[in-house]
């Protein structure tokens, strides 16, 4: 989004925390008890507030753009000291969400300022309709909110565009390659791929290529050993978005197993742009941009027998995966899911923010 905004002629000041590996957690927040990180957090809005206004005063910008966190309150105080216009990019509830798999000391505290900057952004820009009719439940009005898939630089990810082939040392040339972008948690439904793999006879000719790495790449690698198809799995660890591409272009078979109900898959839409024929969970956010049998293959989720048939017939039939993955192409193109189009569309907002502020 920064380099679609930056590619639009906008200029960006970037006021962020340090950055942090992902698949390396913190040792200070693994030893220090849970509340007072959480208030650790709550406090870092004041010092973001002073960054923040130090880059307000030096830069004078037409507006905030913020992607939202829980115990953040920084962004709504400078949009509202500044009389700025603030657009808040929503991934999803993360409090409910940081409560459900990692725990939190102040759910109360956590939930509350969610809210509170949910309902004081002048836009909300929920990446699916299913957030945001969540979000809508949590006071702020539909009018208020633009749902904004993600997208994807067709630049970069792109049918067309020449690359070496970096990722056919991971593929057997006469096997069918199925394909998983992303961080490697147990719950991603790899593991079903992998039983399928190694349970369906249709299936001997496949590979399973995982682009990514994190905390459940070693049981899917022992699965994978258990079950006698160890050489049959590739498991990537960490490539660069600049590599990414090629990577994707050796999937003949691109796999979404399992999706979070309110979420906007990066990958789907890399996966759509590079003419991928994919597979993926009948959800309705999933159906806000695939359609069954026109541009994808759905299956039912949590059914081991529904992904099944899905991914083999579509290892069955070439001719089907190329239709799938020409229609995923021209999806792209007819619905501008791009960067690009996402950054136009925030410009206009903020310039039409700042009209009714004047």
């Amino acid at each position: 989004m920064i380099a679609a905004f930056r590619a639009a002629g906008h200029s960006v000041v970037i006021i962020e925390p340090e950055r942090v590996d992902a698949l390396k957690p913190s040792r200070g927040k693994q030893l220090m008890p849970r509340l007072l990180y959480e208030l650790l957090e709550f406090g870092y809005s004041g010092l973001e507030l002073s960054r923040l206004i130090r880059a307000i005063l030096r830069t004078r910008p037409d507006g905030i753009y913020e992607r939202a966190n829980i115990y953040m309150l920084s962004g709504l105080w400078a949009a509202r000291l500044f009389s700025l216009p603030l657009l808040l990019e929503v991934n999803a509830p993360l409090a409910e969400e940081r409560e459900k798999f990692g725990g939190l000391a102040l759910p109360w505290l956590a939930r509350w300022t969610e809210t509170v900057v949910w309902r004081g952004a002048d836009r909300v820009l929920p990446v699916t309709a299913v957030l945001a009719r969540q979000i809508e439940r949590a006071g702020v009005d539909l009018s208020r909110m633009v749902v904004t898939p993600n997208g994807v630089d067709v630049k970069r990810f792109s049918v067309s565009a020449p690359s070496a082939d970096v990722a056919r040392p991971f593929a057997n040339h006469d096997d069918t390659v199925l394909g998983f972008v992303g961080y490697i948690r147990e719950w991603h439904g790899l593991p079903h791929i992998v039983d399928l793999m190694a349970a369906d006879e249709t299936l001997k000719h496949t590979r399973l290529l995982v682009v990514g790495d994190g905390p459940g790449r070693a049981a899917l690698e022992r699965r994978a050993a258990a079950l006698g198809v160890a050489e049959r799995l590739q498991v990537t660890g960490i490539v660069g978005r600049d590599e990414l591409a090629p990577y994707i272009r050796a999937f003949d078979i691109a796999l979404q197993p399992e999706v979070t109900p309110y979420a906007s898959p990066l990958k789907l839409f890399e996966y759509m742009a590079l003419g991928r024929a994919i597979v993926a969970p009948n959800a309705e956010n999933i159906r806000e941009v695939l359609t069954d049998d026109h541009n994808c293959l759905l299956f039912e989720p949590d059914d081991a027998q529904s992904l099944g048939a899905a991914v083999r017939r579509l290892v069955g039939d070439g001719a089907l995966r190329q239709r799938l993955g020409a229609a995923a192409v021209a999806t792209i193109a007819a619905r501008d899911l791009t960067w690009r189009h996402n950054a136009e569309s925030a410009a206009r907002l903020i310039d039409e923010l700042r009209g009714k502020a004047r």
